[in-house]
């Protein structure tokens, strides 16, 4: 388990890094994300990009798997 924490720690901590990196590739922008811009504030919420990410991160674990 503690093994798991940290490696999941690290993805983590990478993914902050590439994060503005990966914006420019559309992630986070995409269709489906909802964005709701008002006077006091902002909510943003990446429900495609979430589907997307998690799609592929199965993928990867199940080949990581084998």
């Amino acid at each position: 388990m503690g093994r798991f924490l940290v490696i999941l720690g690290l993805v983590l901590v990478a993914a902050g890094l590439l994060w503005p990196w990966l914006t420019r590739l559309g992630l986070g922008r995409l269709p489906g994300d909802i964005a709701i811009h008002g006077e006091h504030g902002a909510l943003y919420i990446p429900i495609t990009t979430s589907i997307l990410i998690s799609v592929v991160l199965s993928i990867v674990l199940s080949l990581m798997s084998r």
